[in-house]
């Protein structure tokens, strides 16, 4: 019997593929150290408290103060986290963040009373303040923020009450983590080999790009075999995760949980419906793709675990993780000289956590606070896909870096609304240079169906969840019961209408809602699509080398929150409150569809 391939423990993994967290605590105790010293500042929240209102000069102290504890939560907060994330089978780092936690929702229940006292303040005496000290000047935005949504704050009482309250509702969301990464318990299946390999969320990955039917059938089968014996339970964390939504959206004189979701940054809600309409109105676009990776594939049924394999057979190109450091720098060469040196400074300086180990947490993502690195989480395997992984994740970190050193701290963030355009931009980036530098009709047809895979997954996927997100919290708001089976009867359904009649109606597809962790992110998933669609029309300005291109989108990538995200985005060239940005991203996709489709047919010819 052939041995079974096992996952490295985290102390096996080489410290040159795990990202360094020694330069923001060298030890646990100094974590530890700095977690005390923050509880200390809380005790002084009394001598801002109630006061802000008496004066300019108050009013300064009290936001210094909050921005203070606030950049020293987020460091506290982003250490406990990545070290839970390396290896979510550590009690002592589990321990760690729900510490962190536990003391997010004390710092937020201490400073709630901030927002309230400010909008308290009379419109004639806070124009006041802004006049006569110039301290205040820095703040505007910060401030203008807050009293545009005067409407929807509470007491300093009942948001206090809501923010102690953080911790409990924020319960079914740390419940489904645990279980989706830590507890559950995959099967032992067969790769391409034969060998015995433990499914895990990143292998699962992989094997659904197997050229082997087999596979990946038995990895879509067994993968859903376990979340089935769990849907209940799942169904019940998604349920109430809801309920908080919606019930934080009404206690906020919100109209629904979309409502309030989207004004955090000021998003109208057009923007999503406009999404869902323009993507709705080119669904025939994805079931052409469909139907064509049926007849390419040569099976009489094309079934949920066949849309991720290259439809062009074997990969024709694979990179290590050296060879795809050097792929990436040179894929964002057009980004220019001011860009690519802190590309590099990611690799060499360990921003990166590179490989899968036991209980490390599934995907991928870029992470970090105001005063670390933006660090990078990945689970490598020698693909193109994680190639374009690595480039996406890229882009968040850059755009963090950019943002951090070119703002203040209180605008040294960007909205997730701004965040996926970034990211984006980089992988249409990168696929241009591939489509540039690879002659090979095989390797382009590849690259071409990755492309097209990419973007199904990116708009049309984003957007179908961001359908089912939106569909199962204003059921629940008119008093739906979320469970398992209706959940499960709506998503299959959905599924059905975004893939079409090529794609069979496999069962197992019905509880793919069980394993999404974004719809506990409370109406995230649709910026994957508005950004892809961004991204698009952004990286053809650069590409084009259309005047000042460059320097806007550097611009956007330095703005940080300094401006509300539509006018960012306006100022970087796309206006994100019209339709035609994603409608153009839509002729991309069919005029690459159209050269595959090409492509094909002479190597058929």
């Amino acid at each position: 019997m052939s041995e079974t391939q096992k996952l490295p423990l985290r102390p096996e993994v080489p410290v040159e593929l795990t990202w360094d967290l020694d330069v923001i605590f060298k030890s646990d105790d100094e974590f530890n150290q700095s977690y005390q010293e923050l509880e200390t500042k809380l005790e002084k929240v009394d001598s801002v408290k109630g006061k802000i209102g008496e004066s300019s000069k108050q009013l300064v102290k009290g936001i210094d103060f909050l921005l203070d504890v606030s950049n020293h939560l987020e460091t506290i907060y982003v250490y406990a986290h990545l070290k839970n994330d390396q290896d979510t089978t550590n009690s002592d780092y589990q321990g760690m963040y729900d510490r962190a936690s536990a003391l997010a929702t004390k710092v937020s229940e201490a400073t709630s009373w901030f927002e309230p006292e400010v909008l308290e303040i009379p419109t004639e005496k806070l124009t006041s303040f802004f006049q006569e000290n110039q301290e205040l000047t820095l703040y505007r935005h910060f401030i203008d923020q807050m009293t545009s949504s005067r409407a929807h704050v509470l007491s300093a009482n009942e948001e206090a009450l809501l923010a102690g309250a953080g911790e409990i509702f924020g319960a079914s969301s740390r419940t489904f983590s645990i279980l989706n990464n830590a507890d559950i318990q995959f099967p032992v299946i067969q790769d391409e080999e034969g060998k015995d390999v433990q499914l895990s969320h990143g292998v699962y990955g992989q094997l659904m790009e197997s050229t082997n039917r087999d596979v990946r059938e038995a990895a879509f089968k067994n993968l859903y075999k376990t979340y089935d014996g769990l849907k209940n339970t799942f169904a019940s964390t998604l349920s109430s995760h809801v309920k908080y939504h919606n019930y934080n959206a009404d206690v906020h004189h919100y109209h629904s949980a979309r409502e309030k979701a989207l004004d955090a940054n000021h998003i109208p809600e057009a923007v999503y419906d406009t999404l869902l309409e323009v993507v709705d109105n080119h669904l025939p676009l994805l079931h052409r793709y469909v139907n064509l990776r049926k007849e390419l594939l040569d099976v009489e049924e094309l079934h949920m675990y066949d849309l991720y394999t290259p439809i062009t057979g074997e990969a024709a190109i694979s990179y290590t993780y050296e060879e795809a450091k050097a792929e990436t720098l040179k894929a964002l060469a057009p980004l220019g000289t001011e860009y690519l040196p802190i590309v590099e400074e990611a690799f060499d300086k360990r921003w990166i956590d590179v490989v899968e180990n036991v209980g490390k947490r599934s995907g991928a993502y870029s992470s970090g606070a105001y005063e670390t690195n933006p660090y990078i989480l990945l689970n490598w395997n020698d693909t193109l896909n994680q190639l374009f992984t690595l480039v996406h994740e890229m882009g968040h970190s850059v755009h963090s870096y950019y943002t951090r050193k070119n703002q203040p701290y209180v605008y040294g963030d960007y909205s997730i609304f701004l965040a996926e355009i970034a990211s984006t931009t980089n992988e249409n980036l990168l696929t241009e240079y591939l489509l540039e530098t690879q002659t090979d009709p095989k390797v382009r047809a590849y690259i071409l169906n990755h492309y097209l895979d990419g973007f199904k997954g990116t708009i049309f996927r984003q957007t179908q969840f961001a359908e089912f997100e939106h569909f199962i919290h204003e059921k629940s708001a008119a008093g739906v019961p979320l469970t398992a089976d209706y959940l499960s009867e709506y998503y299959a359904d959905l599924n059905a209408r975004y893939y079409g009649p090529s794609v069979a109606k496999d069962p197992e597809i019905a509880i793919e809602w069980t394993r999404i962790p974004h719809f506990y992110y409370n109406y995230y998933v649709y910026q994957y699509a508005t950004g892809f669609s961004a991204a698009s029309a952004l990286s053809a300005k650069i590409l084009a080398g259309e005047e000042g291109a460059l320097d806007h989108y550097l611009n956007y990538l330095k703005s940080g929150s300094s401006d509300f995200p539509i006018e960012v985005m306006k100022k970087a060239g796309v206006d994100m409150t019209e339709k035609t940005y994603i409608e153009d991203a839509m002729k991309v996709f069919e005029a690459r569809l159209n050269e595959l489709e090409a492509l094909i047919a002479t190597l058929k010819g």
